[in-house]
């Protein structure tokens, strides 16, 4: 009987693409990592106002920046959570000692965050506020903080056992092509209420900025810019040039009709 080969042991999950040999493998591992991390995120962040995540990836450490509307909550006292959450993405992921930090970023205007808008909803519906007030009180908010549109969606058994969708529009909004990909800021939420779940879903349609700080740089291809009319420049009049002489003499007076004759 020939001897049973001793199998390798186990690889360790791990984000360093230095083992990896396949760029297939390369993307499904950091789509996988992504996924995971966030999923534990907005879990662990959830009342703390979660607006996304970051990673990126250097040649000496792999930095994680959570976006966030609290992020002194985030921190922690004296930055204890913040401690707390790295060790525990460290401990997850296989990473090396010292190799990995996180960081947190305060949201600019969570007015135009979606995750952050159905956070909010979900916490509003799980106080047990009517569904119809607390999505107007989001939509009216958002449009408040300067976006373009915005569009809440609730869908599931809202008062009766029978299942039904709610939705709730204000402004302008596209849904297609291009654009789309830049200017829509989507999130979707579960809510486990008493009667069943809910879903909710946030869409906000975010305005141009040529800083790039409130929405996207690029401007929409159909977007028109009427300029301000010139000033009408004042030409002088020039003389006329030959044919017409300024001093003309002038036309003969006409004769009487009755020369000679008596006045009447």
């Amino acid at each position: 009987r020939a001897a049973a080969r001793e199998q390798p042991p186990p690889r360790p999950m791990s984000t360093t693409v230095q083992r990896v040999t396949s760029k297939k493998r390369k993307f499904v591992a950091d789509g996988v990592f992504f996924a995971e991390l966030n999923e534990f995120l907005t879990r662990e962040l959830a009342e703390d106002g979660y607006s996304g995540v970051e990673v990126r990836v250097t040649p000496m450490r792999t930095e994680i920046i959570i976006r966030a509307t609290r992020t002194r909550e985030v921190l922690g006292e004296r930055g204890k959570r913040i401690r707390e959450l790295t060790a525990c993405v460290q401990k997850r992921f296989n990473f090396p000692e010292n190799t990995v930090e996180l960081y947190a970023e305060r949201v600019n205007n969570r007015g135009l965050c979606a995750m952050a808008q159905a956070e909010s909803l979900k916490f509003k519906l799980l106080g047990g506020l009517a569904v119809r007030r607390a999505c107007y009180g989001v939509l009216r908010f958002v449009m408040e903080s300067g976006a373009k549109g915005c569009e809440v969606c609730v869908s599931g058994k809202l008062r009766a056992q029978r299942a039904k969708a709610m939705k709730f529009k204000d402004g302008y909004m596209i849904h297609s092509g291009e654009p789309q990909k830049h200017y829509l800021d989507k999130a979707t939420r579960h809510v486990q209420m008493r009667q069943g779940v809910l879903g909710v879903k946030v869409s906000i349609m975010l305005p141009w900025d040529p800083e790039g700080k409130q929405g996207p740089k690029q401007p929409q291809p159909d977007m028109v810019t009427v300029f301000d009319p010139k000033d009408d420049v004042v030409l002088p009049v020039q003389e006329p040039k030959g044919g017409y002489t300024k001093d003309a003499p002038a036309a003969p007076a006409a004769a009487p009709a009755y020369a000679g004759g008596a006045a009447y």
